[in-house]
């Protein structure tokens, strides 16, 4: 029996390699954060909660493009990425994947994207994505060599899936700029946080990152704590806008405060303890935040 399963299993082996390679291009874990938060979006809007092949097709389509954007990143990257432990294992630096394979992969993972979503669901939600994609690939990525202020670029295509979900049901307005700003300030303890974690590794990599620019890590800590804070009146706003009624109110406050706490922690001491328990408090808030705006107008 055990040869028998071998027999069969061993073929399969570079097939599961190669789809693990072609997986790990388009940085599954984070896509999941996005597409929850286009669907959290396309409910909340003023046309959701969106129907099935509506929702399905924007989430395919945000996923072709983000995972188009991931991978356009690391072909833009793959040097840099060499000399980084915390990349070094990606299949472009292992050579698992040839460069112009991923190229082309990528170009026709957002080509097909976009036309999804211009045909299936609607031009604003196609420009948004489109937007994205250049924001993150063309001026994110070749920013990170140059200037740290490739973060608050970097986090306009973050929150941008906020707007694509949005438009999917309803136009952009008031509340949908709420969801993006809750979600671009999000992304500075976050990444501030991944920063000083690795900032010797950005370093070595020659990435202007604002830890490896002001070393002392007081500006990070700094952009942190601000953002951080900025989170807890922001994320109160949706309360004039739904029915959410206080468990949102209260849970909002407990999660903003919690990360702002974590954020003053790493802000004072700015140790890598302290930097990894923001990270760690960073992806309980996003997730925790979108729940209970869920449990409000859906409940």
């Amino acid at each position: 029996m055990r040869q028998a399963v071998l027999a069969v299993a061993l073929p399969l082996r570079p097939v599961v390699a190669r789809a693990a390679d072609w997986l790990a291009l388009g940085k599954v874990r984070l896509l999941l954060l996005v597409l929850f938060v286009v669907a959290v979006a396309a409910v909340l809007a003023p046309g959701g909660p969106p129907s099935w092949s509506v929702l399905g097709l924007t989430l395919l389509g945000t996923a072709l493009v983000a995972g188009s954007a991931s991978a356009a990143n690391q072909c833009l990257e793959v040097r840099q990425d060499a000399l980084m432990p915390r990349t070094a294992s990606r299949p472009l630096v292992r050579g698992t994947l040839s460069l112009p394979a991923v190229w082309c992969a990528s170009l026709v993972s957002v080509t097909l994207g976009v036309a999804l979503l211009a045909c299936g669901v609607g031009r604003m939600a196609a420009a948004l994505a489109l937007a994205s994609w250049i924001t993150y690939v063309v001026c994110y990525t070749p920013l990170k060599r140059h200037s740290p202020l490739n973060t608050a670029v970097g986090a306009v295509a973050g929150a941008l899936p906020a707007l694509i979900g949005w438009a999917a049901t309803g136009p952009l307005d008031l509340r949908a700029w709420t969801l993006f700003t809750i979600v671009y300030l999000w992304q500075f303890p976050h990444f501030m946080a991944i920063a000083w974690l690795y900032r010797r590794q950005y370093a070595q990599a020659g990435m202007k990152m604002l830890t490896v620019v002001e070393p002392s890590g007081r500006a990070a800590g700094l952009q942190a704590l601000l953002a951080a804070g900025l989170l807890v009146p922001v994320s109160l706003l949706p309360v004039g806008f739904y029915p959410l009624g206080n468990l949102y109110a209260w849970g909002a406050v407990a999660l903003g405060s919690f990360q702002a706490v974590l954020a003053w922690r790493f802000a004072i001491t700015r140790s890598e303890a302290a930097a990894r328990r923001l990270l760690h408090a960073s992806l309980v808030y996003l997730p925790g935040l979108l729940v209970l705006l869920l449990l409000g107008p859906v409940g």
